[in-house]
């Protein structure tokens, strides 16, 4: 295997392994459901609507492809050694992925069974997961390429949210019971719409400003490390004249 200076092998990429098999397990775990027709095996209760569960089974197969795809799409490794492929695996991410998906994650999660508050948390992070995937799309059209990783960075990060929005619920399933009797007055309704809307929005909202620290934090190196030289300048010119 060819070592280039500046770039690490994918195996040096110590997220990326794990990444792609919690990515693998989930969809194992989430798609064959859907994939047997069976209402009765929906993980979501239907609000009543005819449109409600085909809606919901394109949107979790469209989403599948979204975030198989989005491994490959912040895969250093294989941006850099199959451009071709990147670009594929890309155009597959936006057109069989995120753009349909995410207008389904928009319509079905305006009439979410659990709760408007859990409803406005999956439409407004729909509605950003498509602006956020066509403003990369766009960057990548006119060749801004450090431009589109940022906003691709963006999208994933939306996209893998569905797995910490998975971890959230079960955090709030352990916490949240223990309350049921003073906070919700004994309400499972209640519960059942703050366990939901506390998953819908910190999965969500605590990547995504995770990331956007991450982002202008490099975005602060990079222009230390360009400063430094043109401070060292000035001083060597400083010292020289006097």
């Amino acid at each position: 295997m060819v070592h280039t200076q500046g770039k690490k092998t994918w195996w040096r990429r110590p997220w990326v392994v794990p990444l792609g098999f919690l990515v693998l397990l989930f969809v194992a775990f989430s798609l064959p459901p859907y994939l047997s027709g069976d209402r009765a095996r929906s993980r979501v209760p239907d609000p009543g609507y005819d449109w409600y569960y085909p809606a919901l089974v394109g949107h979790v197969v469209l989403a599948t492809v979204a975030i198989l795809t989005a491994v490959l799409q912040i895969w250093p490794w294989f941006r850099q050694r199959h451009p071709k492929w990147h670009r594929y695996a890309g155009r597959a991410y936006v057109f069989a992925g995120v753009l349909p998906g995410g207008a389904l994650a928009v319509v079905i999660g305006a009439v979410s069974p659990f709760g408007p508050v859990n409803a406005l948390g999956n439409v407004l992070m729909g509605t950003l997961w498509l602006g956020f995937t066509v403003t990369a799309h766009r960057r990548a059209r006119q060749k801004r390429y450090v431009e589109h990783r940022r906003w691709m960075l963006r999208s994933a990060t939306l996209t893998f949210s569905i797995i910490t929005n998975r971890l959230w619920a079960v955090a709030m399933i352990i916490i949240l019971p223990s309350f049921k009797d003073t906070a919700f007055g004994g309400s499972e309704v209640a519960l059942m719409q703050a366990t939901s809307a506390i998953s819908a929005w910190m999965g969500w909202v605590l990547p995504f400003l995770f990331v956007e620290w991450w982002l202008e934090r490099d975005v602060t190196r990079k222009q230390r490390r360009v400063q430094r030289p043109v401070e060292e300048a000035r001083v060597a010119v400083s010292n020289a004249s006097s």
